[in-house]
């Protein structure tokens, strides 16, 4: 007889992620008979009416779309108006915006409305989780100080209290404590940069357009925000990082002005700013036992693609898939085979995703001249191929 738990699934991290995997398995018909709990030590708040977008904003991509459509999150995701992108717009500093070497994915191109949308983080957190407690999750507030995993049972120490479970899943982020707890090791890597992300508002319309454009110090990505203003992500050398922090915003705005060659006309400064430091890192193993590793704890990728929360939202689809098979298969939803197959899908996914995206990141930040006309040549050739660009249009679709 298997001993008695508390629940069957114990999801740690209630961030996108981890909501997400909570409502999911509560959501799916093949898992809805499993008892879920999501445990966050500061679960994100709902923003109020009228309140500024966050700072961190997400590109989701159709296929973490569709689950937060599946699990009834979007509805009030659009409460806080997030912008659909119809195409993106990818060119090197060494070519102008509008030349024949641009490379332009368009939604209609692939036959569908938009290409995602720009999604603020912790307004899609706390819909997911409010649709999980909507869904009879268990919510619990407070931080895994300690865990046991046992062959038949996992044991969580939340402060003066204990949880067990049948099954836990790690989903607290880039540090994971679990992952760290669980003795799980990861493979890292810090890139010699830091993000800048900021709102600003340019003179000239978006046109729900998303742009990158390759300098030098690294890549800076202007995404659309649905009140017309553009949310950066400007990857550079930290020295770099933290004078675009201390500019005032006369000077902020201009640089980052000269740094998208005016596509947007003038930029704006309209809010904080903040930095965050790079790293590509992946879990040498993304399950032990009783334990399943999800998103940021799992893996983290550089930011020049948008695909964190867009692979993160897919290790979730295919756990709950797994999760589902085993449970028809009469399993339990810890069972060492249901989870060895989730990890060693997503694990490969992950590694070719994180290689490729280190790969162009080491293409783009080459400077040698040579390279740089192969490069600008190269995204030239991939918008005149046909074929080509519906492989990237799939991917940018989350396909």
């Amino acid at each position: 007889m298997s001993p008695r738990v508390d629940v069957d699934v114990a999801v740690v991290g209630g961030g996108p992620v981890g909501a997400a995997c909570a409502a999911a398995l509560a959501a799916t018909p093949a898992t809805g008979s499993l008892s879920v709990a999501l445990i966050e030590a500061t679960p994100a708040a709902a923003p109020r009416a009228g309140e500024p977008l966050d700072l961190r904003v997400s590109a989701l991509a159709h296929a973490g779309g569709a689950l937060l459509r599946a699990v009834g999150a979007w509805p009030r995701i659009l409460e806080r108006a997030p912008c659909a992108y119809e195409r993106m717009i990818v060119w090197d500093a060494s070519a102008p915006a509008d030349g024949p070497d641009t490379l332009v994915f368009d939604a209609a191109e692939a036959g569908e409305p938009d290409l995602g949308h720009i999604v603020e983080n912790r307004a899609v957190a706390a819909a997911l989780r409010e649709r999980a407690g909507a869904l009879g999750v268990r919510l619990l507030d407070g931080a895994v100080g300690a865990i046991e995993l046992g062959a038949e049972r996992a044991r969580l120490v939340l402060g003066e209290r204990s949880l067990t479970a049948r099954l836990c899943v790690a989903a607290d982020g880039a540090a994971s404590p679990l992952r760290s707890l669980a003795g799980i090791e990861v493979e890292a890597h810090a890139y010699p940069q830091e993000a800048v992300v900021a709102h600003l508002r340019p003179t000239l319309p978006h046109g729900a357009a998303a742009r990158q454009r390759f300098l030098p110090g690294g890549p800076l990505a202007l995404l659309p925000l649905a009140d017309g203003r553009v949310s950066i992500v400007w990857s550079t050398d930290p020295a770099h990082a933290a004078a675009l922090l201390a500019a005032d915003e006369a000077g902020f705005g201009a640089e980052v002005t000269a740094a998208s060659d005016g596509v947007l006309g003038a930029l704006t400064a309209a809010g904080p700013r903040a930095r965050f430091a790079l790293t590509r890192a992946q879990a040498v193993r993304y399950c032990g036992r009783r334990l399943a590793l999800v998103g940021d704890a799992a893996h983290t990728v550089h930011p020049l693609a948008g695909q964190g929360v867009n692979q993160g939202f897919l290790d979730v689809l295919r756990l709950v898939e797994e999760l589902g098979a085993a449970l028809g298969r009469g399993e339990d939803p810890g069972d060492p085979r249901a989870l060895g197959r989730y990890a060693r899908a997503r694990r490969a996914e992950n590694l070719v995703v994180g290689a490729a995206l280190d790969g162009l990141w080491r293409l783009f930040a080459d400077r040698h001249a040579t390279v740089r006309g192969l490069r600008r040549g190269g995204l030239g050739l991939v918008n005149r191929l046909p074929p080509a660009k519906r492989f990237f249009v799939g991917r940018a679709l989350g396909g």
